[in-house]
């Protein structure tokens, strides 16, 4: 009797220690009545809970076990063997434990939850939230349910009915850090961006030491453009947990946009170096080696070598244990920036598609999804996969045109929008369409809903800007899949079949430079509109530009304007004496300081004060752009790679334009226009060229006058041309009918 009075004294005195968190000293009792009582139940149980609550799973499975086998029926340690199975990723036996404490227990709130958790693992998902709403009608304050059952419906995407269940948690438990900072992920989600910072900045303020919330809010951060503030929030995170590879990977993306291209490389290594194997990291390294903004042409060509290096080395990194992970990194980063550096691309983008093909094909025979050969009906089911549809330059230049025009009874749309963003540009798409479907960032989801679609021929016109549709185009996914010039490059990607460009944007080289078969539409190859926009009127003194001196409008983004062609704003410059370079601050501001300092130094190197000739002012709304174009004397093209809608809306302001011709389609959209409205004399075809230009179209004001006023007559042309859209039209039942029941699904 005295040995029985003296263990349950030392099991209370156990359980009060570990009450107050005194983990150690609670299992010290627990082992000391264990050294008394070797299968004492309440000390071998509590044992294991107390492992699993240490994160020791292993040794809480032994000592549950032992528990087990002298009361069968305690749904409690049966739930506690579940939690310690699904920490140690033995999911369906955790299913199998839950299962067993609710038999005994069906009314055990807490194991329903759990349940759900083990289902969750499993992707399970609705059967999850079936199981979590279980728990809350037992009992129906348990936070901890309304949390987990937040987390499956924002994997659902049911992101609305997520943000309502956070907000009970938050009702039931005030201080659940863990539920405001998921609350901002799926406010981010809704692009309710400054909505999700102040979440996050809760969750923060509950729990000062949250890394993964100060991460969190970095990524907002990042997606607002406040970069420093972004960078700023990883710092403190890794200040936290030092040891976190994603957080050190999200960092190098602020570096890498901001320009600090060695900064940026350190952290990717600093990735790596806790994970190994962390396929993002290892892919965003090989691409920041292409720089944003480039200070001169040697670095241009040195990046290209370490990129095609970076290629190579990444093809030998993907190990077949390392395959696994490689879809993830596909489209995570892309070489967008080498479209900017006026060279062939061909071959360093075949490289890459080549690796992109290769890490998506394993994904695709893993996952087994593949499409049927489609059987020819009419009307021909044209899928677009975009990012941008709603108002962007890739939807007024390219996508709008065609969509609206195409015959309907000839084609059947049908959208797969990857972006987020809804406007009346949107609804407009919706109105046209036959279906418009939408799925997160799910890649399944999508592959599913385009294959379920039957669709004929697949579009992307601006592979090479989002992740998602890098991802897919990689995919054989229907009998044609084609590309367009959203982003003007070749994609280097085996699974695209052709690439729709125009027959006044080409060189008469044109087809060297793509690695897909190029189809060359009828003139500009698209569909325009006058904007029939009200110009408002622009104070310049506002923005300390000097009316009284001539205006060149330079309206391109940073990364557009290349370091071998600075010496042609000096030497306009010296040639004009006064006159105002009219830049405009792009939304990533660190690029525009770059740029800024570049100008500085060549202006500096002949003797000149930038501040006497640079004017970086705001990005401006569309019809305060119209004002201020309305007021300049010039519009002066982006060399190597040109403007397009910009260079659309100088003409339709009957502002001259001067442009050199490239040697790629990406630096001829502006001499296109041109030679459309019959003004080649605009174009020139190097940089003395353009500077004389320039100086003309400034100083000699009846040849001003004359080109304006030829601008104004002939750019009507510009508007409502249909020949691009029936050769669009022919193009897209010939390409059919040729693969027609060819469908390679093994490609």
């Amino acid at each position: 009797m005295m040995q029985e009075n003296q263990i349950s004294d030392l099991v209370e005195k156990g359980i009060a220690l570990h009450h107050e968190g005194k983990l150690e000293e609670a299992e010290a009792i627990y082992q000391l009545v264990l050294a008394i009582e070797a299968n004492h139940f309440d000390a071998l149980q509590l044992l294991g809970t107390l492992s699993v609550q240490t994160k020791q799973f292993t040794k809480a499975l032994n000592f549950l076990t032992k528990a087990l086998k002298i009361n069968p029926d305690y749904a409690e340690a049966y739930s506690n063997y579940g939690l310690a199975l699904k920490e140690l990723q033995r999911f369906e036996e955790a299913l199998l434990s839950y299962n067993k404490a609710i038999e005994i227990k069906p009314d055990y709130a807490e194991a329903y939850s759990n349940r759900g958790n083990a289902l969750n693992q499993l992707q399970r998902l609705e059967e999850a939230l079936v199981s979590y709403d279980k728990a809350i009608e037992i009992k129906p304050n348990l936070a901890e349910a309304h949390f987990n059952r937040s987390n499956v419906l924002k994997e659902l995407q049911r992101l609305e009915e997520a943000l309502v269940s956070y907000d009970k948690a938050i009702e039931i438990k005030p201080d659940y850090a863990e539920a405001y900072s998921n609350r901002g992920n799926a406010l981010n989600q809704l692009q309710r961006l400054e909505e999700a910072l102040v979440s996050y900045d809760k969750a923060i303020e509950i729990k000062p030491d949250y890394a993964e919330a100060f991460s969190h809010r970095g990524n907002t951060l990042n997606q607002l453009q406040r970069l420093e503030e972004a960078l700023v929030s990883y710092d403190k995170a890794i200040e936290i947990k030092p040891n976190i590879a994603e957080i050190h990977f999200n960092r190098s993306l602020i570096l890498k946009d901001l320009g600090r291209q060695s900064e940026a490389k350190d952290s990717y290594n600093q990735a790596l170096s806790i994970d190994p194997d962390f396929a993002l990291a290892r892919w965003g390294r090989a691409i920041s080696v292409l720089p944003i903004i480039q200070n001169h042409i040697e670095a241009s060509k040195s990046s290209r070598v370490e990129f095609l290096q970076e290629l190579s080395d990444m093809d030998i990194w993907f190990t077949q244990e390392r395959l696994e992970d490689g879809h993830k990194a596909v489209g995570s980063a892309q070489p967008f920036y080498l479209a900017y550096q006026e060279v062939n691309n061909r071959e360093l983008l075949l490289k890459y598609g080549a690796l992109c093909h290769r890490l998506m094909r394993h994904w695709q025979r893993k996952e087994s999804f593949f499409p049927e050969p489609n059987l020819f009906n009419k009307p021909i089911k044209l899928g677009i996969v975009s990012h941008h549809i709603h108002q962007h330059p890739v939807w007024d230049a390219i996508t709008r045109g065609w969509v609206e025009h195409l015959d309907p009874n000839r084609f059947e749309l049908i959208f797969f929008y990857t972006g987020y963003k809804i406007d009346k540009e949107t609804e407009f798409a919706k109105s046209i369409s036959k279906d418009f479907i939408t799925c997160g960032d799910d890649l399944s989801s999508w592959v599913n809903a385009i294959i379920a679609a039957q669709i004929d021929v697949l579009l992307y016109p601006e592979i090479g800007i989002d992740p998602m549709s890098a991802k897919l185009a990689n995919l054989r996914l229907a009998p044609v899949q084609v590309a367009s010039w959203g982003h003007p490059n070749t994609t280097g990607f085996p699974t695209i079949d052709y690439y729709l460009s125009a027959d006044l944007l080409e060189p008469d080289n044109g087809e060297e430079h793509y690695t897909e078969q190029l189809i060359k539409l009828p003139n500009l190859g698209s569909h325009h509109k006058p904007s029939n926009l009200t110009p408002i009127y622009t104070d310049l003194e506002k923005f300390c530009i000097k009316a009284d001196q001539p205006l060149l409008l330079c309206p391109g983004t940073p990364f557009k304007y290349q370091p071998q062609h600075d010496h042609i704003f000096v030497d306009i410059a010296k040639r004009l004496g006064k006159c105002q370079f009219i830049f405009f601050i792009y939304s990533n501001k660190q690029l525009t300081y770059l740029l800024q300092e570049r100008l500085t130094l060549q202006f500096l190197e002949s003797g000149l004060d930038i501040q006497n000739y640079c004017v970086f002012i705001p990005w401006q709304p569309k019809s305060a752009f119209y004002g201020l174009m309305s007021r300049a004397d010039i519009y002066l093209d982006t060399i190597g790679f040109s403007g397009f809608n910009t260079a659309f809306q100088a003409i339709e302001c009957g502002l001259p334009i001067v442009t050199r011709e490239g040697k790629f389609m990406r630096g001829r959209l502006a001499s296109g226009i041109l030679k459309k409205i019959g003004l080649q004399e605009l174009i020139t075809q190097d940089d003395d060229d353009f500077v004389n230009l320039t100086v003309k179209v400034i100083t000699d004001q009846k040849y001003n006058r004359f080109i304006s006023n030829k601008i104004m007559e002939s750019r009507d042309s510009l508007y409502f041309d249909l020949k691009p859209i029936r050769m669009l039209e022919q193009f897209l039942e010939d390409s059919y009918l040729k693969s027609k029941n060819t469908l390679p699904i093994s490609s």
